[in-house]
């Protein structure tokens, strides 16, 4: 009886000095990604901009893809839609607020697999002070070697969502101008080997 006590002891002793294998970490290139959103105005056209300081990681669990997690954060002062003016407007206070609001986040608090390819990132997105719930469908694209670096391993990943700016303290001109707005991502992150 005694050795069988000692034997699991051991076994148990065994098991946790194994490694457990983590997550890769994956630094989001900010070069090669795109966080666009369009907005209606007025009823006449559609407004197109894009942040252009995005930056993070991805933790990529590919045998278990619903532990994987993912962190970016969004610096509003880098948004552009090709108008000086209008672009300057953004940054004030009838809308992101830079001053006040320098940065704006995204955190996953779980990910479904919804096919082989596809799936739904549920998040915490955080915007002008305001944190809510935010699920983007996502599309895997590709994950392999990168071939401008030696020794690099890279994945690609595009996914869409909506959401009321309403809703995250951003009403100015709402319903003239739209309060839905649509995001697009596409998102390239690499990891060192």
């Amino acid at each position: 009886m005694k050795m069988t006590r000692l034997a699991a002891a051991a076994a148990a002793l065994a098991f946790l000095a194994t490694p457990v294998l983590a997550a890769d970490t994956y630094q989001i290139d900010t070069s090669h990604t795109y966080l666009g959103f369009e907005i209606n105005h007025l009823g006449f056209s559609t407004t197109y901009g894009r942040f252009s300081d995005v930056s993070g990681t991805i933790e990529l669990d590919e045998e278990n893809p619903e532990a994987s997690s993912v962190d970016v954060k969004i610096v509003p002062a880098s948004v552009y839609t090709g108008h000086e003016e209008r672009d300057e407007h953004l940054r004030g206070e009838d809308f992101f607020n830079v001053e006040e609001f320098p940065d704006m986040s995204f955190k996953s608090t779980s990910i479904e697999r919804t096919g082989e390819e596809t799936g739904k990132i549920t998040g915490d997105l955080t915007m002008h002070g305001v944190t809510k719930p935010v699920t983007l469908d996502t599309t895997f694209t590709k994950k392999g070697d990168y071939p401008m670096q030696e020794g690099m391993k890279a994945v690609g990943f595009n996914a869409t969502t909506s959401l009321k700016r309403s809703d995250f303290g951003i009403d100015k001109y709402v319903p003239m101008v739209g309060d839905e707005v649509t995001i697009t991502i596409s998102l390239e992150a690499q990891r060192q080997e």
